[in-house]
């Protein structure tokens, strides 16, 4: 069986000729193993190396894999000081590898997968990384949307509700079977909602430490990559987003720091990077923290079933690791559980 997600070098070649200057001679493509919604590629050309990021074959559920939404955030943003790859072309549907991709700047500098950060030998210098992710957070949800362009990003106002109500159609969409946890989560989230307070920002989406570049010779992030959740939203989102990672389980498959000393190898605690986020937007604390956490823990695992589903339907970028997503949706919904109900 052919796979679904190889592109055709001798078709894809003339037509990035012809769209994107002074590209020429595609002499390879190579897929990247990581990534479970949009299928991303490196292009090794006689001009250089570029990134190709489509959406996936198949059936896809409505709003999602929106990759022309990508390429619009990273070109308004790169006429702010923010670090995202440099974005050259975006296609149609009618494309040659038939569907709509688009192609940006490979940058040189160091993905780093392990939250840990056990490669780094040096306590400072894991710190550093902590920090200049909190930086590069707070810069992110102080970028004026309406100088950038993106004023009409998304909707403004009752984020919470409209992405509860969104995520909660995709999770239907793609259920497979009754999680229990789940149902209670969801629940628990409807019956909580916080009013809106009026706050909105730029927000990534999936704000995590593998989806940065770091520079090579320091602790600086260079570009912060996969923007297919980003909207106009509640940055507070973003934060509890990224602060999961401090309760998920190192010995996941989501690689956490749940049961590391964090101390013992120099980073924060979830408590001093909220308090450093807070201090750099020059705001007081966070309200409704418990919502905002148990809302991300949700909204993670509605996107695992969504994989999950697509690895059973056989349209998966990574299908075999794509079948491991059905038991992360029961951790994610039993992790949520139990903060709502005070044991975390």
């Amino acid at each position: 069986m052919s796979d679904p997600n190889a592109l055709d070098i001798v078709a894809l070649a003339p037509y990035l000729e012809a769209n994107i200057p002074g590209f020429s001679d595609l002499r390879s493509i190579e897929k990247f193993k990581s990534g479970q919604s949009n299928p991303t590629y490196l292009l090794t050309a006689a001009s250089g190396r570029y990134v190709l990021r489509a959406k996936p074959p198949g059936a896809l559920l409505k709003s999602a894999h929106q990759v022309d939404r990508e390429f619009r955030v990273m070109k308004a943003l790169a006429t702010t000081a923010f670090p995202v790859p440099r974005v050259l072309h975006l296609s149609t549907e009618d494309s040659p590898i038939g569907r709509m991709f688009y192609v940006m700047d490979y940058v040189e500098g160091r993905i780093l997968w392990d939250p840990e950060l056990s490669e780094i030998a040096d306590n400072g210098e894991r710190g550093a990384i902590y920090d200049s992710m909190n930086a590069t957070l707070a810069a992110l949800h102080d970028v004026d949307v309406g100088a950038a362009g993106l004023g009409d990003f998304g909707k403004p106002g009752s984020y919470f509700e409209r992405q509860l109500g969104r995520w909660t159609s995709q999770y239907r969409a793609s259920e497979t079977g009754a999680v229990a946890d789940m149902d209670r989560l969801i629940s628990w989230l409807e019956s909580n909602l916080p009013a809106d307070d009026g706050l909105v920002s730029l927000v990534h989406g999936d704000y995590r430490l593998d989806n940065m570049i770091f520079a090579a010779d320091r602790p600086s992030v260079v570009a912060v990559l996969d923007w297919e959740l980003s909207t106009l939203g509640h940055p507070y989102a973003d934060l509890a987003y990224q602060c999961m990672q401090w309760r998920l389980p190192h010995s996941s498959g989501f690689r956490g720091l749940g049961g590391i000393d964090r101390a013992a190898i120099g980073l924060p605690t979830e408590k001093e990077y909220v308090a450093k986020y807070c201090g750099r937007r020059k705001i007081n604390g966070i309200g409704n923290w418990t919502f905002c956490l148990a809302f991300s823990f949700f909204r993670l695992a509605a996107i695992c079933q969504g994989v999950y589903k697509r690895a059973l339907d056989g349209n998966a970028s990574n299908p075999e690791k794509a079948r491991q997503y059905g038991d992360a949706v029961k951790l994610l919904a039993g992790l949520a559980v139990r903060l709502i109900d005070g044991k975390e």
